[in-house]
């Protein structure tokens, strides 16, 4: 098995790769938004939860190929709301990636306006991989359902507005929970179920990799928490301490930092050891971005 790094940048240069195709099939789109669009889609970036579609597909024995279109709409989707959280009228965040945000580039309508075509792209792209991957109606459907509910009202959008009415209020830790359940796991469960609903998965796979993937999420919020207070701006590619100059509550300002960072210890390790049970897959890769991700320095 090849080194987690060299697995991680092939997996990231195959996202990205399939992100320039479509970018280049949008000859409809008119110039000034396809440019914003691909400004930001093409930033580079973690690409977290498109590798997540495809780790989860690999390990139970399904073609990289056969999940990328899949990771590709899920990182529309994500790009969409880094575009619209780094607004003015919500983080006011001058860098993301280590470059300046999309509306200190392009302006706030037209990121603004990038932000809802890839949002409504990413809906587009993920019927259409269905369709091309052979999936029942009723299994498209369904994943076309839970992307509008994970991604919506219900979970990230939601969880954003429970975060800005969090400002300026003392939170509880179980208040904290639910923003990052919303804002940050929601769509990084989605992601894990993705890639397992696109490989066939059985219920009992399904349900422990939910359960994986909720852990996950939780521990790279954490993680991002953490990062805002002990980062540098230079490794993490945007500004720290934004969190605490907008009075945000975050794990650091709730439990300190030094149990902070032992309840991500604990996260992760309660989350690969749901991979150690029998349960007819190969989680040993999984396991390891779970490491990768979560400890993550930037």
């Amino acid at each position: 098995m090849e080194p987690i790094e060299k697995y991680l940048e092939s997996r990231a240069e195959e996202v990205h790769r399939f992100l320039q195709r479509e970018v280049e099939s949008w000859t409809d789109v008119p110039r000034p938004l396809r440019e914003a669009m691909a400004y930001s889609l093409l930033a580079g970036g973690k690409r977290l939860r498109p590798i997540l579609v495809l780790a989860t597909a690999e390990a139970l024995g399904c073609p990289a190929e056969r999940a990328l279109p899949f990771a590709g709409a899920v990182e529309m989707i994500h790009t969409y709301s880094l575009i619209h959280d780094d607004l003015p009228a919500m983080d006011d965040d001058d860098f993301r990636r280590g470059k300046p945000t999309n509306h200190k580039v392009f302006g706030e309508a037209m990121a603004i306006l990038a932000g809802d075509a890839l949002l409504t792209k990413a809906f587009g792209l993920l019927a259409r991989a269905a369709r091309e991957a052979g999936l029942p109606a009723e299994t498209a459907l369904a994943l076309i359902e839970e992307c509008s509910r994970r991604s919506g009202a219900e979970g990230m959008v939601g969880g954003q507005v429970l975060d800005i009415q969090g400002e300026n209020r003392r939170l509880s830790l179980s208040e904290l929970e639910a923003i990052h359940r919303g804002k940050t796991g929601d769509l990084i469960v989605y992601s894990v179920r993705l890639g397992a609903v696109v490989s066939g998965s059985t219920e009992d796979q399904l349900e422990l990799l939910t359960s994986f993937a909720g852990l996950l999420g939780l521990a790279f919020q954490i993680q991002d928490d953490i990062l805002d207070v002990a980062g540098d701006q230079q490794t993490i590619g945007k500004p720290v301490g934004s969190d605490q100059a907008k009075n945000k509550a975050t794990y650091p300002s709730l439990i300190g930092l030094e149990k902070s960072r032992e309840l991500l210890r604990r996260t992760v390790e309660e989350a690969k050891q749901l991979l150690t049970r029998p349960c007819g897959m190969n989680t040993e890769r999984l396991m390891q971005v779970a490491d990768y991700f979560a400890l993550r320095e930037k």
